[in-house]
Parts: structure tokens; C-alpha cells; sequence
């Protein structure tokens, strides 16, 4: 992975005070579940969120434990936080719910992704200081249902783009052509002291004068921090031909059709002294990071292929009989209700979850070996192809590939993007596909109930030639051990590992070993020698 430094050039003019910021997009979500380490840390979240980041996001966390990430959805290298908002959807006349994409997002809704701002504010920015390590914070108040005013309800807004028409703190009550862009403001004074409180908001305060976005601090919360804010644009035009009734038609994931709980969740992942040259000397009014020469930064494909593994059993696209989470639709204007007799969800496995997206074809001769990318200039099975074939289009399933494949004999059949069949007999070595199947989420067109890849993505199956083994099946069972070769080498492929856990000796040691091995009553010899030879 080669690093790309910030646009270097002469220095941008200064911009007047309270002026300066710099914009990145987060090109994609690294998962979307009901996960929420600040409000729900360990546990199941009460609603799904769109996350965006560092690929160390998990459902309890903190800040070392973000430091670890080895990629991430936004571009700054430095940064490995995590931002996340709600969920959107559709809420149709016969109750059912339709996941909402995000604009420029795929009609499966499986990238998405965040603008987020880092903004000087405040009446001295000469003074504004970074985040400080392990600072959480969230905006806004998902339970929230009417509009009563103050800084931290007016910090919550709507734009309408292409209806000409002002913002909005609650959802528009009309279409918008060229999307519903939900924003949120982050308070930006600190208590100096505290990075977490009870309710998650009161160490940090909106100013006292001014307004939500710039103001003077309160003496309880003296510090004043980079000022952050977050866009995310919905594709509700997709929908325009399906309003019924007199209000909008959509509807947060916690149940909230008023718009008024929008929030967002920050969990800080920065190299802090890297944040702090950003806040004190990137000062150009463009907001571009190409003004910005602090930092390093991700591709835009590197920061696609940046995922995670849902580890909640449950769909959250596409479309539903209800929202996920038992969340009620509560129009207020009385604060909602949380539910208090819904079924208690669990974290799955790594290997339940991944199961779910490969097809177990053993019996047929052929077996799954991950998902791995691919490129269009490129190819990673390059053989033969289906892409031209109209016929394989509509109708594509995994079966269909591997029968498209088999006729020739080729080794391998890879699916993609849901419709397309590529086949091959070598395996690139920068493309070796991994057990995540984090990328290779997208139904196949043939039959829903089947993956066929994803977005420049591919869903791996192999002829059998000896030993018949799933290699998603993480377990250790009939089909015997996954070596430490094998495990290490995945573990290696940064960009392609939707979870990276160090040390890879210790989790090699937690999850691919026997009960029996970690009672000490065996130790696999293979595994030994190589962990004698300190190659870990």
C-alpha cells in the first residue's frame, strides 16, 4: 500500500476567523447493524446505525482499541474514529419498511458512507484545541419528537436540496429532487476533564451566546474543541413516486418519522498531535485536503474495501416487515417509549454470520474459498466471463456460475456484483481471497436467497481436487485444522480483512484451536513450530 501525501504547493491564503475547515467524504459504511459502543457498549443497539471508519469498530471499544484499526472508510490515515448515524427508511402504506441508499450509493444499498467537517469556531480559534484521546460524544437525542428550541435541537437540520426551499430541523413534509441531506453539529466545549459522562452529552456543552455553531464556552465547559459535523445525503427522490397520504413517508430506524431524533455518535481514533497541526495551521477557507498538508492518505478503493463483519443475525436492507429492533413508529409529539418487551438479540459468531452469505456446494464437487477483489482493467479471473451474456444477466445464482465455469473446466468461478460469472485457473497472489465475506453481500439476480459477490468484489468457489473444504468455516470439526500458514497470510491482507485483531498469535490461539489444546492438554505440532520460530 503506497502512502499519498496531502497536496503540497503554496500555502493557501488565510481565511477570516471561524471561517477555516476541511471536508472529507467517508466513501463507504464499514457495516451497518444495530451496534453502538458508547450508548450499548458489549450489547445488541436498540437501532441500526450507518457506521463509518476505522475497521477496529466493534461493539464495546475504546480508544486504544480504535488505534488499532488497519484501514479506514474516511481518507486520513491518522484518523481511525468512527461516526455513525441512524438508518433511513422507507415506511410503505402496507407497513412494511424499504431501506433508504444513500445518493451515488448502488440500488442494493451496501456502500453509503458520510461528508464529515472539521470546522474552526469560536471567538479565539487561535486557541482551539484537538480532540483529546479516548472522547466520546454524542449529538442529538434519538427519543426526541417535536421541536422546543435551544442550540442542541437547532444543531439538528435538514436541507432539501433541489426544492429551493429553506432548511428544516424536522423532515421536510415534501420531495426532495436531488436528496434529503440530514446534518448534525457536535457541541464543541469541553468540561476540560471528563471524555464520557452518564448520559454521554454532559461533558460537552453548546456555547452559552452566539449560536450552536459559534459562540462563546460556558465556564463549566471552558475548552474550546474543533468543531465537528457531520452530512449524510439520502436518496429519498427514488421514492417520489411513492408518498401516500399527507405526510413523508420516512422514518429513522428507531421508529421516528419527525426527523427531530437525527443524532450522531463520535468515538475519537485520532493520532491526536496529527489532529492538532490540522486544527492550528490548516486555516484555508477551501476545506479541501489538498490545502490541508498534515496527513496521509487512503484511496478511494482502499477506503471502499475497508469493512467489517455484521455480527447481528438479522437483514437490515432491502425490504422488511418490520423495523429491526422492535422499534415502533411514535409520531410523538410526547417523547418516544423504548420498547420494553423485545427479544433479547445476541452477538453472533464470525462463523454464523459468515455462513449466511456462501452456499455449502461440497456435495457438487465444489467448495467456497472467500471473497477477494477485483479490478476492471484487470480482471482477477480473466478466462472467461459472462458479462457479455444477456441470457446469465437476470438469471445469475451461484449454481448457474459454477455450471457456466464447469463446461470448460476451468479451477475456479467467481460471482460478482450479483449478475456476473468470471472464471479462471490461477489465483493472483495479490488477490488471494479471504474467509470475510464483509464485501460479498449483494443477492444474487437469479435467486435473493444467494450471494453473488459484491462491488468489484468476488464470491469465490473451487473445484475439488482433494480434500472438499469451505474455507469460511472457521471451526475446528470433521474437516480438520486451518493452519497457522493459512491464518497468518489472511491476517496479512490488510486491505482485505474486515477485522484485525492483535496479536494474530493470540487470536490464533482463541479461536482456531480445540478446547482441548487451550485446557494445555495438546498443542498441534504445526502451530507449535511455527510459533517456537517467532513468525508471528
Amino acid at each position: 500500500m503506497r502512502a499519498s501525501v496531502f497536496a503540497a504547493g503554496a500555502v493557501a491564503a488565510l481565511a477570516g476567523p471561524g471561517s477555516a475547515f476541511i471536508r472529507f467524504p467517508c466513501a463507504s459504511n464499514i457495516v451497518e447493524e444495530r451496534a453502538d459502543p458508547i450508548i450499548n457498549p458489549g450489547k445488541v443497539s436498540g437501532h441500526v446505525h450507518k457506521i463509518v471508519g476505522g475497521n477496529a469498530f466493534s461493539f464495546d471499544m475504546d480508544f486504544a482499541k480504535a488505534r488499532t484499526a488497519t484501514c479506514s472508510s474516511c481518507p486520513i490515515k491518522e484518523d481511525f474514529s468512527n461516526y455513525w448515524t441512524p438508518k433511513l427508511y422507507y415506511h410503505a402504506q402496507n407497513g412494511s419498511f424499504i431501506s433508504v441508499p444513500t445518493v451515488g450509493d448502488s440500488a442494493s444499498d451496501t456502500k453509503g458512507g458520510q461528508t464529515i467537517y472539521y470546522l474552526q469556531r469560536g471567538p479565539d480559534i487561535s486557541k482551539l484545541k484537538a480532540f483529546p484521546e479516548g472522547l466520546r460524544m454524542v449529538a442529538g437525542d434519538p427519543f426526541r419528537r417535536s421541536f422546543t428550541g435551544g442550540f442542541a435541537q437547532e444543531a439538528i437540520n435538514f436541507a432539501c436540496l433541489g426544492a429551493g426551499k429553506d432548511e428544516t430541523n424536522g423532515f421536510p413534509n415534501y420531495n426532495c429532487p436531488d436528496g434529503l441531506r440530514a446534518q448534525v453539529f457536535f457541541p464543541s466545549c469541553w468540561d476540560g476533564e471528563n471524555l464520557d459522562s452518564a448520559d454521554h452529552t454532559s461533558h460537552m456543552s453548546y456555547p452559552e451566546t452566539g449560536n450552536y455553531n459559534g459562540g462563546t464556552c460556558p465556564s463549566s465547559h471552558p475548552v474550546q474543541l474543533i468543531s465537528l459535523f457531520f452530512e449524510v445525503l439520502y436518496d429519498t427522490n427514488s421514492f417520489k413516486d411513492m408518498w401516500y397520504g399527507s405526510s413523508q413517508p420516512f422514518v429513522f430506524a428507531q421508529g421516528d418519522p419527525t426527523g427531530y431524533g437525527f443524532h450522531g455518535d463520535f468515538l475519537n481514533g485520532w493520532d491526536v498531535p496529527t489532529l492538532q497541526n490540522i486544527v492550528t495551521h490548516c486555516t484555508a477557507d477551501s476545506g479541501t485536503l489538498e490545502d490541508c498538508h498534515y496527513g496521509t492518505r487512503f484511496t478511494n478503493d482502499e477506503q471502499n474495501s475497508c469493512k467489517v463483519d455484521a455480527l447481528v443475525d438479522e437483514e437490515v436492507r432491502g425490504l422488511l416487515p418490520k423495523l429491526p429492533g422492535c422499534n415502533a413508529v411514535q409520531n410523538g409529539p410526547d417523547r418516544a417509549k423504548a420498547s420494553t418487551d423485545c427479544p433479547v438479540t445476541s452477538i453472533a459468531s464470525f462463523a454464523t454470520m459468515n455462513a449466511k452469505y456462501y452456499k455449502d456446494l461440497r456435495s457438487t464437487g465444489w467448495a467456497f474459498r472467500g471473497c477477494g477483489p477485483d479490478d476492471l482493467t484487470t480482471r482477477t479471473l480473466d478466462a472467461k466471463n459472462s458479462v457479455y451474456n444477456g441470457d446469465m444477466y437476470d438469471t445469475m445464482t451461484i449454481e448457474n456460475c459454477i455450471e457456466f465455469c464447469d463446461a470448460d473446466n476451468y479451477m475456479y468461478a467467481g460471482l460478482e456484483n450479483g449478475n456476473q460469472c468470471f472464471c479462471g485457473n490461477d489465483v493472483p497472489t495479490d488477490r488471494i481471497p479471504v474467509a470475510s465475506t464483509a464485501m460479498c453481500q449483494t443477492p444474487c439476480a437469479g435467486d435473493s436467497s444467494e450471494y453473488c459477490g459484491g462491488p468489484l468484489a468476488l464470491s469465490w468457489y473451487k473445484r475439488c481436487t482433494g480434500a472438499c473444504t469451505n474455507k469460511a468455516k472457521r471451526d475446528i470439526g470433521e474437516e480438520g485444522w486451518v493452519e497457522l500458514d493459512e491464518f497468518v497470510a489472511e491476517k496479512r491482507e490488510v486491505n482485505w480483512t474486515a477485522r484485525m485483531v492483535q496479536p494474530v498469535k493470540r487470536e490464533f490461539e482463541a479461536r482456531m484451536m480445540p478446547p482441548a489444546v487451550r485446557r494445555g492438554v495438546h498443542v498441534h505440532e504445526h502451530a507449535k513450530k511455527h510459533m517456537s520460530r517467532g513468525v508471528l
